[in-house]
């Protein structure tokens, strides 16, 4: 089942109100998320959109580099991280969950490295980001 962005066709960032209404439940693991990339000196948060028809997107950064993106969805959000060379061979190497290991593996390749998207519905899915953002970090 696919998860678009909710806020395809919007043509301004979306407010806090309309984040929460759409995240509902998720909301939790969107703040919890976001709390612990603030922790980790990711504090610049900027919303953007590439055009109406994809929506929007928070983009936590360190400095000028984009460490992730976070769409929300109806319900969810998605997490995507564009990882290195040597991020992806550290992944691998690492004890990620089967199913986040087949993502990685089953990716799109980019010149920028390459792209993962995960789902986030709950708090127990952050664990898999947490790890990636870590060596995403590292390497």
């Amino acid at each position: 089942m696919d998860f678009p962005n909710a806020f395809i066709g919007r043509k301004t960032r979306p407010s806090a109100k309309d984040l929460a209404a759409t995240l509902g439940d998720a909301l939790e693991a969107w703040k919890e998320l976001t709390g612990w990339l603030a922790a980790k000196g990711i504090s610049t948060k900027e919303w953007h959109s590439v055009s109406p028809k994809y929506g929007w997107a928070l983009r936590p950064k360190l400095k000028a580099r984009n460490i992730l993106y976070m769409g929300p969805c109806a319900g969810c959000f998605r997490v995507s991280l564009v990882l290195g060379d040597h991020a992806v061979a550290a992944a691998r190497a690492s004890d990620l969950p089967k199913a986040v290991l087949k993502e990685i593996a089953g990716a799109r390749r980019y010149a920028e490295g390459t792209g993962v998207r995960l789902l986030v519905k709950t708090a127990e899915d952050l664990a898999p980001i947490r790890t990636l953002v870590e060596i995403k970090l590292a390497n």
